[in-house]
């Protein structure tokens, strides 16, 4: 099956950035593996954003890991929305909680999970984690558990 007829818009296109918070970059396609339980691990570690008391840069390696259903996530338009907080500004645990409820909000995944690894500031490191599973299902059971035993 090819995919160019998908709608995606910004893969194979000229690369423009926005210069702020910008969800609506995000693109999204059809999972081919439906019925097969895998994880997609996105590892990003140039993410920057900024403090919103300062305007202070804040660094960071932002993973994502989700166990996709219908739709998956389009890894250039996730590259370009990580972009757009460059000149956001918001605290770590909200941008880490940001990032997860737009990527639910697009694909609707089983189970997703996103953490921040903020690079130290005043000798502090943040590390925010958030999750999430499909309410009624195992993955709802799956999140609470990595949830309890996330370190």
């Amino acid at each position: 099956m090819e995919r160019n007829n998908e709608g995606l818009t910004q893969l194979g296109a000229a690369t423009t950035y926005s210069m702020d918070y910008a969800p609506e970059v995000l693109e999204s396609f059809e999972n081919k593996h439906q019925e097969n339980d895998y994880w997609v691990r996105f590892n990003c570690p140039e993410f920057t954003s900024l403090c919103p008391i300062t305007g202070q840069p804040d660094f960071a390696e932002i993973r994502i890991s989700y166990v996709p259903d219908v739709r998956m996530v389009e890894s250039k338009s996730l590259k370009l929305y990580l972009f757009s907080f460059r000149n956001h500004g918001d605290f770590h645990e909200d941008c880490v909680n940001t990032i997860m409820k737009d990527l639910i909000r697009l694909m609707d995944p089983k189970y997703i999970e996103v953490t921040g690894i903020f690079t130290p500031r005043g000798g502090i490191s943040i590390y925010p984690y958030a999750n999430y599973g499909r309410p009624g299902t195992k993955y709802e059971q799956m999140a609470e558990t990595r949830f309890a035993n996330h370190q």
